[in-house]
């Protein structure tokens, strides 16, 4: 069977179109696709950050009144942070929450120890950041997420 020259550069011509258009098509759909997710990892990461900056504030509040208070006069108090600690428990990594459990828990023994208002403020104390190892394992996985 022989095939006519015009008809060779036809099918020639709407094949090399074809083959432009699913180009152009897989092309297009493979850059939205890519837009779309790094646009949900922001908005993780932003929604992440947030709820981590709500339990460091909330954790330092109830810090500081702990070192004030000799005991904990109202336990609504520590609601707060207990929620945060159980909305991180939907996404977070382990090693997170461990974090945020190990802070709750020096707060707690805190409101239990005797006041240090006033006493000068020793280095021990000063260096007791209960809060480091919580912020350092949302750093990672942070910088994990993007």
């Amino acid at each position: 069977m022989t095939m006519d020259p015009a008809t060779i550069s036809a099918v020639s011509a709407l094949s090399g179109s074809a083959i432009g258009a699913m180009a152009s098509f897989a092309t297009t759909w493979l850059t939205q696709n890519h837009q779309d997710h790094m646009k949900r990892l922001d908005k993780e990461g932003s929604r992440r950050e947030r709820l981590f900056a709500e339990f460091i504030d909330q954790a330092s509040k109830a810090y500081a009144d702990g070192v004030i208070q000799e005991r904990l006069d109202d336990p609504a108090k520590l609601v707060p942070m207990y929620a945060t600690i159980n909305k991180l428990r939907l996404f977070a990594r382990p090693a997170t929450i461990e974090a945020a459990e190990a802070a709750l828990a020096s707060i707690v023994k805190t409101y239990g120890a005797p006041s240090t208002v006033l006493e000068p403020l020793k280095p021990e104390i000063a260096a007791n950041d209960i809060l480091r190892n919580f912020a350092e394992s949302c750093r990672f996985e942070l910088t994990q997420l993007r």
